[in-house]
């Protein structure tokens, strides 16, 4: 197998260390805590920053090559696996607060990563079957609505003040949460709307794809009150609720501060390799199955993880994915940072051009 190949089996690390927290005791059910946001970045910091792209000629071997997908399909039923022993082994007795604290957050890793970041990938394909595996997975995070919105609103609004998972300049991360989170949710509603008075059908109809969303994510979680009881129920919200934030921060990192021109009263001019942060941190790209490069994902949605591509021109994070998120959580340290990437990373752009 190739080395091109055989690198992203590593993502399957972070669900056997998730196993040292589920079964583990003390400081094990921190190790994923650990293993995301102190290993990762410690591997991005001594890791070679690739700029290398594919040929066409690779591209399509790439694109051929069935491993890509299957590797992602493979973590579908891990995925609630995990789940599902999460559940069970939060309610072992005599877990202590610290604890039920680490596996909680573990999982919630989990529905960060694989939840909703492989479902943010398998969500952008055409087939059916992806599609539904997309939402499979983000029924695990309670947060099935991401599926219309990011897809919908997301990538047609991004980097405007039109959608809500672009953060501004100066913004808060934590004020950026509730902005994404309550306004994606409501755009989600908006755009199903609009989408079934365009095709005729009825709001309050099967039709409606977030009424079944909504209904969806109820009986998952009656289903696992009445198996597993209520704590492991409320565990399983709040581990989701982790899963969401980490979600929005990594919104929050990939477009912050970057604004594409009006060129008229309700457009914007094309989205460009311009208007995300861009991350060659080798171990963080892998892990999160390239998402850091998403200067060429949000350019060209439609191309795989696997033959995403590095532009000269897009802005680039100063460190990789895990190392900006724990960043983010200390504005001040953010703001100094990031507002200079920012200013730096304009003075280089040609007169004109966009963000100059």
């Amino acid at each position: 197998m190739k080395t091109r190949q055989l690198k992203y089996m590593t993502v399957f690390t972070a669900p056997l260390v998730s196993l040292l927290a589920f079964y583990g005791h003390g400081w094990w059910t921190w190790s994923l805590v650990i293993y995301a946001f102190v290993m990762i970045p410690i591997g991005d910091a001594f890791s070679k920053q690739s700029k290398a792209n594919m040929t066409e000629a690779e591209e399509e071997m790439a694109l051929d090559d069935p491993y890509y997908d299957w590797l992602l399909y493979a973590l579908v039923p891990l995925q609630y696996i995990f789940l599902a022993i999460f559940l069970y082994q939060i309610k072992e007795p005599g877990l202590t607060s610290f604890e039920i604290t680490g596996r909680v957050i573990a999982m919630g890793i989990g529905c960060a990563t694989i939840g909703i970041n492989l479902a943010h990938e398998l969500g952008h394909r055409i087939n059916w079957y992806e599609r539904a595996m997309s939402k499979a997975l983000l029924l695990t995070t309670l947060y099935m609505h991401f599926f219309i919105e990011h897809n919908r609103g997301h990538h047609k609004n991004v980097s405007t003040e039109k959608d809500p998972a672009s953060a501004d300049r100066g913004e808060v991360v934590y004020f950026f949460w509730f902005k994404s989170v309550i306004f994606s949710y409501i755009s989600a509603w908006e755009l199903e709307a609009e989408k079934l008075k365009k095709n005729g059908q009825s709001f309050f109809s099967i039709h409606n794809e977030m009424i079944r969303f909504q209904l969806i994510q109820l009986a998952l979680l009656v289903s696992i009150y009445f198996i597993f009881g209520l704590m492991s129920m409320i565990y399983f919200i709040v581990a989701s609720f982790i899963g969401i934030l980490l979600l929005e921060t990594i919104n929050y990192v990939e477009h912050y501060g970057l604004r594409r021109k009006k060129t008229g009263e309700n457009s914007y001019e094309k989205v460009l390799p311009v208007h995300s942060w861009n991350s060659n941190h080798a171990v963080g790209r892998i892990m999160l199955f390239e998402l850091t490069r998403h200067s060429d994902h949000h350019y060209k949605a439609s191309r795989k993880y696997q033959i995403l591509r590095h532009f000269e021109e897009a802005p680039q994070m100063p460190l990789g994915y895990p190392a900006m998120i724990l960043m983010s959580f200390f504005p001040p340290l953010w703001f100094k940072v990031m507002h200079k990437q920012i200013d730096e990373y304009r003075k280089q752009l040609p007169e004109g051009s966009a963000l100059a």
